[in-house]
């Protein structure tokens, strides 16, 4: 796996009077996406620096090198991770799509049987459980668009597990059709896409399927052409699927052509940070088989203690230069 270093300048200012000037100085990060907030908060921690007030960085540069053991740097602490629930629960009955079958689960071995074959105290119970694959917080497949596409076994795991993520929201603005506008500010490439939509909302009750927002086809051409490596939505599809689409899915089409797994009816994007968190989504390698549902999460990096509320010039999450 990559490593990453960060060099800049810094003024240091301190509560008690007087401050401090660095110029290039380096320091290990944990991340490509690291933000200057996270930055700073290493530089003081590098340095042992006490009763800061306030850390304003220059000329801040991200580049892949090793590192090289920076005192409290990721190589030597491990970070405090905040962890994210996106997916929906799976329950008997539970309606995902008008149209479609609810799972049914049901008892294969129930454990007042298993009892008459393990030994006295020892029972287990396994169950059946029939659905479709598109069912609760689910995958989409390049099969599931396209015959001779990947599916579910196939999927590379590097396309699905601790992808850098951006988050994209327009919950709220009564904005129905994700476009460009809304993407093109956005670096992309190798990133989890995440539209928060604030569709999620109406989850499990008839308004869900009525109007749900989505990704426009003009928004899913620009998400290939920048090198998106999957894209999730809190809404029940990707794409318009109202009468007035007539049966097109361009996003489907678009982003599955190009190999870009998608993932449907995802739910609390709201407690994500717009970029710097890490997303996972992935199925099981099923053979033949297009959609199946996931456990989708997020790992959010959290500042230590006493980094919260230090840094209000770096905290903006404003990304850093790469070179």
């Amino acid at each position: 796996m990559l490593q990453y270093r960060a060099q800049f300048d810094a003024v240091v200012t301190f509560s008690n009077g007087g401050g401090l000037q660095a110029q290039g100085f380096r320091v290990d990060i944990p991340h490509a996406d690291v933000t200057e907030a996270e930055i700073a908060s290493l530089f003081v921690t590098a340095c042992r620096l006490l009763l800061v007030d306030r850390v304003e960085l220059a000329n801040i540069r991200v580049f892949a090198e090793p590192h090289l053991g920076t005192p409290g740097g990721p190589s030597q602490r491990q970070p405090r991770t905040r962890w994210v629930e996106l997916s929906h629960v799976i329950s008997a009955g539970l309606i995902t799509s008008p149209g479609q079958p609810a799972p049914v689960i049901t008892p294969h071995l129930t454990r007042e049987a298993s009892r008459e074959i393990y030994v006295e105290g020892t029972e287990f119970a396994i169950d059946t459980i029939m659905m479709v694959g598109n069912t609760g917080t689910y995958l989409d497949s390049p099969f599931h668009r396209y015959a001779d596409g990947t599916d579910l076994a196939g999927l590379p795991l590097e396309r699905l597990a601790d992808l850098p993520a951006v988050v994209v929201r327009t919950a709220g603005s009564e904005v129905r059709g994700v476009g460009v506008d809304a993407l093109e500010n956005l670096a992309v490439a190798g990133r989890a896409v995440l539209l928060h939509t604030g569709g999620d909302a109406h989850w499990a009750t008839p308004a869900y399927a009525e109007n749900p927002p989505f990704l426009t086809g003009a928004g899913a051409q620009w998400l290939v052409d920048h090198g998106a490596a999957l894209v999730g939505i809190d809404a029940p599809n990707i794409d318009d699927a109202s009468p007035k689409a007539a049966g097109e899915r361009p996003a489907h089409t678009l982003l599955l052509g190009a190999g870009i797994p998608i993932v449907e009816n995802l739910t609390g994007l709201e407690n994500l940070p717009p970029v710097g968190a890490r997303f996972t989504a992935a199925p099981p390698r099923v053979v033949a088989f297009g959609t199946f549902p996931v456990r989708a999460y997020a790992a959010v990096p959290e500042p230590e203690p006493h980094d919260r509320g230090v840094f209000p010039e770096t905290a903006q999450g404003r990304r850093p230069s790469r070179r």
